[in-house]
C-alpha cells in the first residue's frame, strides 16, 4: 500500500486551552505551543482495525502513570504505542498523588487509590483514567465526568478466579479446614466429623446474580449444590438454580450464603443483626463482595455464639494500601473463619486479563476516542476509518443541555463531516466528528471556536 505523501500527524488539544502568544496555534498543556511545522509531519499505519489516529505530536508525549503494581500485559499493550510509561508497585498519598498528577495525561490504578476532588482538580492534563479491576468507587466520577474525563474499569476480568475462590472457601469453611490446619500448625492433632459437611446436597444462597454470582451458580450446581439466588432485577438462572424474590427467604433457607453485589447506600450495611437472625443455625457466611456489606458486631457475636456455623471473608472496610504487619480485625480469632487479604482477583490470569482488557480500551480511547466500556460517558464506538488524507477526528465534551449541539454544528457546517455521532448520559454528552480541513489554520479555529462555547469543557483532536 503507498504511503501518502502528506498525513496530518495527530495532536492532543486540551480542556479550553489556547495561547495567544503562540502566534495562534494551541498550547498543548505540558509540551508547549503546536506549531505548523510538527502539526502536519507524516505518520501512517496500514492496519485498519487500529485505525491511523494518534494524539500529540508524537506518541512518547502521551505520559502515562500506572500503580498499584499494574499487571505486564498492561504495560506492554501501552508501551507498543510509544507511550512514556511510569509504572510503580505501589500506591500513593493523597499528597504525593496530586503532586504526581499534574504532568499526567493518562492514571492506571486498581482498588487502594483513591482520585477524589482533589486529586482531579490538581490533574491539568488528564485525559483518561484506567481502574484495573472490577470496582470504580474509589473515583469520584460525577467530577471525572464533569471534567471530560472518561474512566474504564473490567467488571469481567477477575470473574473466574473470584468465582473459584468463593467456591474454594465453601468447601474449607463446610469441613472446618481453617481450624484443624491451625490447630496442627501449634502441634495439635484434632480429628472429628462433627459439623463438617460435604457441600453436594446443600443450598447455597446467592446474592447479587451478575457475572461473578452466575459463575458461582454453575459451578456449586456441578459439584451437587442447590442453588437459589436473590437479585433486585429478574435474571434468567444458570441451570437448575432458582431466583427468590425476597432476600429474607434466601436467608432463612440457604446453608451458604454468598454474596455479589456492588458497594451502594442499599447495600452498604444490608446484613445487620436482624438479617443474621433470619440465617439458619449452622449457616456458613461468605463475602468477597465489600467489606461494607456485612455488620462486623453482628456477624462476630453470632460466629461466638454458635448461630453461624463459619464464615470466610476477602473483603473489608479498613484494608491498608499495601502489605504490613499488625492489621487487625474483630473477626480475627473467631471460630471457623477464613480470613485471606483481598485475593479474589489476585491470580496472574485474572490480572493478564484486566490489563490487558483496560489497556486496551485507554488506546481506542486515546488514539480514537472510542467510550465503549467507560463507566462514565455514553458508549460510542469507533467508527470506520477515513478514507481522506486531510480528514480529522474532534472529540468534545459538553454539557447535556439544549442548543449545545446546535452552536457546535454552527461552527462545524462549513466544513465536510464525514461521520459525526453524539450520545448523552446523565448531565454530559460526548459527539465525535470527522470533518475534513484543508490547512493547519482551518482547523485551529474549529478547535479555538469549539473550546470557547461556554456549555463544551473539553475538545481534543486525533486523527
Amino acid at each position: 500500500m503507498e504511503t501518502p505523501s502528506k498525513l496530518p500527524k495527530a495532536s492532543e488539544v486540551g480542556l479550553n486551552d489556547v495561547d495567544s502568544d503562540a502566534g495562534g496555534f494551541p498550547h498543548i498543556p505540558g509540551l508547549g505551543p503546536l506549531d505548523s511545522n510538527t502539526f502536519w509531519q507524516a505518520e501512517y499505519s496500514s492496519h485498519r482495525s487500529l485505525k491511523p489516529y494518534r494524539p500529540f505530536n508524537s506518541s512518547k508525549d502521551m505520559k502515562v502513570l500506572l500503580l498499584e503494581n499494574i499487571n505486564n500485559s498492561a504495560v506492554e499493550i501501552l508501551k507498543a504505542q510509544g507511550y512514556n510509561i511510569e509504572w510503580s508497585a505501589k500506591s500513593l498519598s493523597e499528597e504525593q498523588l496530586i503532586e504526581k498528577i499534574k504532568d499526567v495525561h493518562i492514571l492506571g490504578v486498581r482498588s487502594k487509590t483513591k482520585i477524589n476532588k482533589k486529586v482531579l482538580a490538581a490533574a491539568k492534563n488528564l485525559i483518561a483514567i484506567g481502574c484495573f479491576c472490577i470496582g470504580t468507587n474509589g473515583v469520584d466520577l460525577e467530577m471525572a465526568s464533569n471534567l471530560g474525563i472518561p474512566v474504564y474499569n473490567c467488571p469481567r476480568g477477575s470473574g473466574r478466579s473470584v468465582a473459584e475462590l468463593v467456591i474454594t472457601l465453601m468447601l474449607c469453611v463446610g469441613r472446618r479446614v481453617g481450624d484443624r490446619n491451625k490447630e496442627m500448625h501449634n502441634t495439635i492433632w484434632n480429628k472429628f466429623a462433627k459439623g463438617c459437611h460435604e457441600i453436594r446436597g446443600r443450598t447455597l444462597g446467592i446474592v447479587g446474580y451478575g457475572n461473578i454470582g452466575r459463575q458461582v451458580s454453575a459451578m456449586a450446581e456441578a459439584l451437587g449444590c442447590k442453588v437459589i439466588y436473590h437479585d433486585y432485577h429478574k435474571v434468567p438462572p444458570v441451570g437448575s438454580a432458582t431466583q427468590v424474590d425476597k432476600l429474607e427467604t434466601l436467608l432463612k433457607t440457604s446453608d451458604f450464603i454468598t454474596f455479589h453485589v456492588p458497594s451502594l447506600p442499599s447495600t452498604d450495611g444490608m446484613i445487620g443483626k436482624e438479617q443474621i437472625a433470619m440465617m439458619k443455625k449452622g449457616c456458613c457466611l461468605i463475602n468477597t463482595s465489600r467489606g461494607t456489606i456485612v455488620q462486623l458486631g453482628p456477624l462476630v457475636e453470632a460466629l461466638k455464639s454458635g448461630h453461624l456455623g463459619g464464615c470466610a471473608v476477602d473483603v473489608y472496610t479498613n484494608e491498608p494500601k499495601g502489605n504490613c504487619e499488625g492489621w487487625i480485625t474483630p473477626l480475627q480469632n473467631c471460630p471457623n473463619t477464613i480470613l485471606t487479604p483481598h485475593i479474589g482477583g489476585s491470580t496472574e490470569e485474572a490480572q493478564y486479563n484486566i490489563g490487558t482488557e483496560v489497556a486496551n480500551r485507554l488506546v481506542k480511547y486515546i488514539n480514537c476516542g472510542e467510550t465503549v466500556g467507560a463507566v462514565n460517558f455514553a458508549q460510542i464506538p469507533s467508527s470506520e476509518v477515513p478514507s481522506a488524507n486531510n480528514v480529522i477526528r474532534i472529540l468534545n465534551f459538553h454539557k447535556n443541555v439544549p442548543g449545545v449541539l446546535k452552536a457546535i454544528n454552527h461552527i462545524l457546517y462549513s466544513h465536510n463531516i464525514e461521520n459525526q455521532v453524539s450520545k448523552a448520559r446523565g448531565s454530559m454528552a460526548y459527539l465525535q466528528a470527522d470533518i475534513t480541513v484543508n490547512s493547519e489554520e482551518e482547523l485551529l479555529k474549529v478547535y479555538a471556536e469549539l473550546s470557547q462555547l461556554p456549555d463544551v469543557v473539553r475538545t481534543r483532536i486525533v486523527h
